[in-house]
């Protein structure tokens, strides 16, 4: 049965760039190192700090995360209710939600499709 898609699974997600999450000195250092405003750098944050993490996801969580992201951007969702109060280590505040979104969604689905194509190997 394919889950609904539910944007409060988000935050979870990206949990990692949280001031909340617990303090990791080099972590801290590698998110505040990338502009988060462009794309090439967003896309070597994702690949170093999300990709890691999603794969420890089942494989229907995984599509899950690009089902949701998928559905809300067809949806013209702003995001706010998920970078709402989101503290994060980035230097800059996100411009375009939306645009941020779209390089997660791009990330997301890459590591999706390299999990299932691993899976298949196995």
């Amino acid at each position: 049965m394919k889950r609904q898609p539910k944007l409060s699974i988000l935050r979870g997600l990206l949990f990692t760039y949280d001031i909340e999450n617990i303090r990791d000195l080099e972590r801290e250092e590698i998110i505040a190192s990338k502009n988060v405003n462009d794309r090439k750098e967003l896309i070597e944050l994702f690949d170093t700090l999300t990709m890691p993490e999603f794969f420890t996801y089942t494989k229907e969580d995984q599509k899950w995360f690009v089902d949701t992201i998928s559905h809300y951007l067809s949806v013209d969702e702003s995001f706010d209710s998920v970078f709402y109060l989101f503290d994060t280590y980035f230097d800059d505040e996100i411009i375009d939600q939306r645009q941020f979104m779209k390089t997660l969604l791009e990330c997301l689905t890459r590591y999706h499709a390299e999990a299932i194509q691993n899976e298949s190997k196995n």
